[in-house]
Parts: structure tokens; sequence; C-alpha cells
């Protein structure tokens, strides 16, 4: 299914929302409810057919699929799937929420929660058995969404691309500041490279701040290319905007990436966030290294050029 495929108006809209356990399906079938859905959670399959029993609803219906069900199988699923299929007066897509292994054991870790598929011991090995359970669920998915590197601000605005039920809805606009070294971040629409900007990292009083704090945004202000850098983006985007709402895109993310993701690209994204959102824009922000080190406190590095160039991370 294409993005812009729409159920036939006579139908109803059924999302099927399955994926590994830590992969945000509880996050999902909450941010559909949130557009306007019925969600219902942890339904055992058996049971589906009888709820769609009856007079259509007046709202789309979210129904969410968890290992954690005594008949949950990839073959009961995807014999669910054909039998909706066949149904007349429902619409049925599957959503697959994905996420890396190792970022789904970190999950786990983090949490301290135990996978549903193994009460005692590590989760490494249910986490790699669930995902060979869910494969041929996966290979039927009609949306797939990789919440790897995701918040749940992120994957509200990706499930909004693909289920918002609302014709009128505004263009959302995400502004993201990353790190060159750690890579592009996944999903950007636009990108702006700031490394040719003063660099704070080199005066040892603004080195442990980041481009939130005014005397870092002072700083890189200061350079006599931030003005027309910062204006001539502006206008740009304020060109493009309107046009891709027009062309009914949802949500538009734009990324600012500098060395290491702290001065200079935090600066860029926090002051376009706000002329955008002054202009009439619906804006959130995002600052990649910035999250990393709150989750895990690391030295500053926003000025070295060198060691290991990691561009596998999102």
């Amino acid at each position: 299914m294409t993005q812009d495929a729409k159920p036939d108006d006579q139908t109803q809209r059924l999302v099927l929302i399955t994926g590994p356990s830590g992969a945000g399906r509880s996050t999902a079938i909450n941010v559909l409810e949130d557009l306007g859905y019925e969600a219902i959670d942890n339904l055992p399959l058996s049971l589906v057919p009888r709820l769609l029993d009856g007079p259509a609803r007046p709202v789309p219906l979210a129904l969410g699929l968890d290992v954690r069900n005594r008949d949950f199988s990839a073959a009961n699923v995807i014999e669910l799937i054909d039998r909706l299929t066949r149904l007349p007066d429902y619409e049925p897509e599957v959503l697959f929420l994905d996420c890396a292994t190792e970022q789904l054991l970190r999950r786990f870790n983090e949490t301290r929660r135990r996978h549903p598929l193994r009460a005692e011991g590590a989760p490494l090995d249910a986490i790699l058995a669930e995902r060979d359970m869910l494969a041929p669920i996966k290979a039927r998915a009609d949306v797939l969404v990789d919440t790897s590197e995701l918040s749940p601000h992120d994957l509200k605005a990706e499930l909004a691309r693909w289920f918002d039920t609302d014709q009128g809805r505004r263009l959302t606009v995400s502004v993201q500041s990353f790190s060159y070294k750690r890579g592009v971040p996944r999903g950007v629409d636009t990108m702006f490279d700031c490394r040719f900007l003063a660099n704070p990292h080199w005066e040892p009083a603004l080195r442990p701040l980041d481009g939130r704090d005014a005397a870092v945004q002072d700083y890189v202000a200061a350079d006599s290319r931030f003005a027309e850098f910062f204006q001539r983006i502006l206008d740009l985007l304020l060109f493009v905007l309107p046009a891709h709402l027009e062309e009914g895109k949802a949500h538009l993310v734009i990324g600012f990436g500098c060395t290491g993701g702290q001065h200079r690209s935090v600066t860029m994204a926090e002051k376009m966030a706000d002329a955008l959102a002054k202009a009439g824009w619906q804006v959130s922000t995002r600052h990649r290294e910035l999250e990393r080190r709150q989750k895990a406190p690391a030295p500053a590095d926003d000025g070295q050029s060198s060691g290991p160039r990691v561009a596998s991370v999102g």
C-alpha cells in the first residue's frame, strides 16, 4: 500500500497493530486512539470476528495483536488477515512496528521488564525467537515503521502521516539537530550542514554548555556568516512548506548537523523552530545527541574531528 492509498469510503477502516515486544505497540495504539480510532488492545484472535459482527462503527478501528495471547501465532494472524480481506465491509491494514535487536535489548534492560516469551534469564534469546515468529507477519505488513530511533513524539508524527483521518489537519514540522559523526538520522526530509560556523567547543567556558544556552547561541550568531545563512534557510522553508502542505504531506523533518551535535546544530534548530512557530507553523524540536547524553552521559565532543565515523547509527 502506498502512502497516498486510502480505504474506500464505503468500508470500515481497520488497522491491525503488531510487532516485537518493546517496539512501541502500546504507544501506537494510544496514538491511533488520539487520532479518533476505537482502539482495543490484546484481544484474542478468536474473538476478532465476533467483534466485527453487527453494524459498522462510526469511527475506524485499531486492534493490537500481542504475542501474550494464548492463540497468537503467525499462522493464525495471517489466517485472520486473509479472512478480514474477504469481508466486503472492512478494509484491513497491517501496521508492523519493528525495532533493531540491540535497541530492544537496551529497552528491556533499562526498564527491567521481563520479556513476555521468557519469564527468567536474559531477554536476548526471547527477542530473537519473537523476531523469527513475527517474520511472516512482517512480510504481510501494509505499513512498516522502524522505531529504533523514534521518540514517542516522532512515532506519533509518523503514524499521523499514515492513519490520520482528519483531512483538514495541518502540516507538522520537526526540527532536529544531530552529529555527523553518529550518522544522519533516519527520516530527515531536508538537511543543512552547520560545521562551517564558529565552534563554541573551543571556548572552555562554553564547551560544557549546549545550543539551548543563550551564551552559546550568542557565540554562534556572532559569526559573520550566521545571519545570512539563517535567513536564507528560513526563506527557503517558508517557500516550500506551503507547497508540501498543498501536496498533502502531513509531516516534514528538517535536520541541522554539526560535528558533535551539541552547539552549532542545536543553536540553529532552536532558532529555526522558534522562527517557524512565529510564522504560524506547528513545530517540534528534537536534539538527538543531547537525548543520547541524557541516557548515557559522555564528555562533550563538538569540536573533535578524530575518532570513528559511525555511519550505521541513525
